[in-house]
């Protein structure tokens, strides 16, 4: 009987998932069957580095091959050859193991292809993988063109795992600044021991780990005294700007890091989302950070509140190609007609959202695209008059503030410290005489 290998298979299941049945690496990783939890980071690292290089594999393997292999061969190649040339495994292991999951996986008579073909690899694949412009191959083209002149930065940006950043709930603030162990003063120990060697404190204010960090190991974790968001996720609630005591609407507001974000300024939040599902997830992440909001569910575009907001997020559903380096199956399952649907959707809820706002009142739309269609052009739908941000509002991302005043980030940016998502927001405003 043949052994087999759980981090090999948990990594083969995830691939097919993707590439064949088109369900994102999350769902995916959510269906595996129980494993040790080592095998499934494992599986999971192993199909994420095939995800965010399959151009550049399938590139070094196809010289070696008379004609395409069928399509779960193929997986198991990428899986060998991910293995040898981004993970740095020893030949034997990373060319054994494939070769064992081939029969594991039913695909036997490809078992010697397999072994030819990964040994050759093993020995000239890190040469021709020199020669090979990789940011291009691992891009579909669509994207490419899309991303103008940053493209390339962009793309090799993510080549990279992300980091790990986490937002620093009210329960370890100090008298309203949070502090590190190096700070003077008397700290309490909570937040000595909030930013170790380890961690970066971004000008921000977000706390930044190495890649492969495990977040239940950060301490203060696990008892919901933060949470984790992307720098760049934690912006629109920081130009938003809230004050104590308004009337905020966050929407499409799941899985609750901005709506936190909110509710520690002190506002009364209103968070708003339509899947049950996802509003529970909300509610219990709510409860876990010990702050509190009131959750609606209900569909924003058709959404009447009793009374108007004084301010309003609107963080849309969108490509998600800002995400790519957390999200490395994106660019396999998002297609260019899709942005056109998602820009129709987006120019909707803008809609709704302005008719939820005071005349005063001020609106954050926000995206986490790097696709130009979901950005600026859809503020036209809202009817609202565009505030621009200023540099100072973005401290220490002064550059991410366009000519027009927008916010764009892109993975590329603070690139020293680990990159970051890319996000397009805008601050819109309701004039005095505008109607309800």
């Amino acid at each position: 009987m043949i052994k087999g290998d759980p981090t090999r298979e948990a990594a083969y299941a995830l691939l097919t998932a993707v590439f064949e049945r088109r369900r994102t690496l999350e769902d995916a990783l959510n269906a595996l069957p129980p494993m040790e939890p080592r095998d499934r980071a494992a599986g999971h690292r192993l199909a994420a580095a095939v995800l965010r290089r399959s151009g550049t594999l399938d590139a070094v393997l196809e010289p070696l091959m008379r004609k395409a292999p069928p399509d779960p061969v193929r997986q198991v190649l990428r899986i060998g050859a991910a293995g040898l040339l981004l993970l740095e495994m020893p030949p034997h292991a990373a060319v054994g193991t494939a070769v064992a999951l081939a029969r594991t996986c039913g695909l036997a008579p490809f078992a010697g292809l397999v072994n030819a073909v990964l040994r050759k690899v093993a020995t000239d694949g890190l040469a021709v993988l020199e020669t090979l412009d990789s940011p291009r191959l691992d891009t579909p083209s669509w994207l490419w063109a899309s991303w103008g002149t940053e493209a390339r930065v962009i793309a090799e940006a993510h080549q990279h795992e992300a980091p790990l950043d986490l937002t620093i709930g009210p329960s370890w603030w100090l008298e309203g600044e949070i502090l590190n162990s190096s700070d003077a003063g008397n700290p309490s120990d909570a937040a000595a021991t909030l930013v170790p060697d380890a961690c970066v404190r971004l000008p921000t204010g977000s706390a930044r780990y190495p890649a492969g960090t495990h977040v239940a190991a950060v301490p203060g974790f696990t008892e919901g005294h933060l949470w984790v968001q992307d720098a760049a996720a934690a912006l629109p609630a920081l130009l938003l700007a809230p004050k104590p005591g308004e009337r905020i609407a966050d929407l499409c507001a799941a899985p609750g890091g901005k709506t936190a974000q909110l509710a520690a300024s002190g506002a009364q939040v209103t968070a708003v989302e339509r899947d049950p599902a996802r509003l529970a997830r909300l509610a219990e992440n709510l409860a876990r950070w010990r702050l509190s909001a009131n959750l609606v569910q209900a569909d924003v575009v058709t959404w009447s509140p009793p009374e108007l907001f004084d301010a309003v997020l609107l963080d849309a559903p969108c490509s998600a190609t800002g995400t790519i380096r957390r999200h490395p199956d994106v660019p396999h399952l998002k297609r260019p007609r899709d942005i056109a649907v998602l820009s129709d959707n987006q120019d909707k809820l803008l809609a709704a959202a302005s008719r939820l706002l005071r005349p005063g009142g001020r609106l954050i739309y926000a995206v986490c695209s790097l696709q130009p269609e979901e950005g600026a052009p859809r503020l036209a739908a809202s009817g609202l008059r565009p505030d621009p941000f200023r540099k100072s509002e973005c401290p220490g991302l002064p550059e991410a503030i366009t000519s027009e005043g927008y916010l764009r980030t892109h993975p590329a940016m603070w690139r020293d410290w680990g990159g970051m998502d890319g996000f397009f927001a805008a601050r819109l405003v309701k004039d005095q005489g505008a109607s309800a």
